[in-house]
């Protein structure tokens, strides 16, 4: 596996794989690896003769109370896991590099970006995903990009982009890789004390109540939120939002008659976490 640095080498590495016309897979992440990240390397594996993992974290869309400064890295440690997936190359620049002096251009999606974590976290988080991520499909070229689902106003919002800006990549959005408890992998689980990291398993168990509701046939979305609510309740969690919404708009839904995203975000103990089930329309 190769390390690259630089957007030249980046670039000059893409120029050569297109002459021997070879698909290419991006999984765009911001290191601190775990399964989550792992499933989608092997996607891109199994789908791309080169695939290219991207290690940045991106400063722009952090706030000036989050945390950007503790986040954790371990570049050693995640280059190991990549090269164990069969990564072709780990695209790893400084912030420099992918920010130089002058850099005056941001991608603002208006709308999806509003609701949700942008609502919580503000509109720079989204702005900063959106020029990012731009940024990485300018670079790389690539013909797939790999993102997980647990992120899925993020996804969203790159697909949103994608279509928008006429940009030839495929949004290929994974299944979430969850702990044998349910709680969805992240790299901020590593935040969790013992105590927190028990109480955090209640995101995954609200949302399946909620999703049993469902399933029972039920499509009043009062009811499913209603049920979502006690579990979080009884667990002492008091979530930053706890919402239904179409799957594809982002619009808030109050029956689910097509698919529609039950969306949490709660801080438990000294982490911010994030959580969503889709609910079909048609069972």
């Amino acid at each position: 596996m190769r390390i690259i640095r630089t957007i030249a080498e980046m670039r000059a590495a893409v120029r050569e794989a297109r002459r021997a016309d070879r698909s290419i897979g991006l999984v765009p992440t911001m290191g601190a690896f775990h399964e989550g990240h792992l499933s989608l390397m092997r996607q891109a594996r199994a789908a791309s003769d080169l695939v290219v993992v991207s290690l940045f974290v991106n400063p722009t869309q952090f706030g000036q109370n989050e945390d950007l400064s503790s986040y954790p890295r371990d570049e050693a440690r995640d280059a190991a896991l990549a090269a164990d997936e069969g990564v072709d190359i780990l695209f790893a620049p400084d912030a420099a590099e992918i920010y130089p002096d002058g850099f005056a251009t941001s991608i603002h999606v208006s709308g999806i970006t509003d609701v949700l974590c942008g609502a919580q976290r503000g509109p720079h988080h989204f702005d900063g995903v959106a020029t990012v991520v731009t940024k990485l499909f300018g670079i790389v070229a690539p013909d797939a990009a790999y993102f997980g689902q647990k992120d899925a106003q993020q996804i969203a919002v790159v697909r949103r982009v994608v279509a928008d800006l006429n940009l030839d990549v495929r949004i290929e959005a994974c299944p979430i890789v969850r702990e044998a408890d349910g709680l969805a992998m992240s790299s901020r689980n590593v935040y969790l004390s013992a105590q927190a990291r028990e109480q955090a398993t209640a995101l995954n168990r609200a949302l399946d109540a909620a999703a049993a509701v469902r399933e029972s046939g039920e499509r009043d979305g009062e009811r499913m939120l209603d049920a979502a609510r006690s579990v979080l309740a009884e667990a002492d969690i008091t979530p930053e939002y706890l919402e239904l919404r179409d799957a594809s708009t982002l619009n808030t839904v109050t029956r689910v008659d097509s698919d529609a995203l039950l969306a949490v975000a709660a801080r438990v103990g000294a982490a911010r976490l994030i959580d969503n089930h889709i609910l079909k329309g048609q069972l």
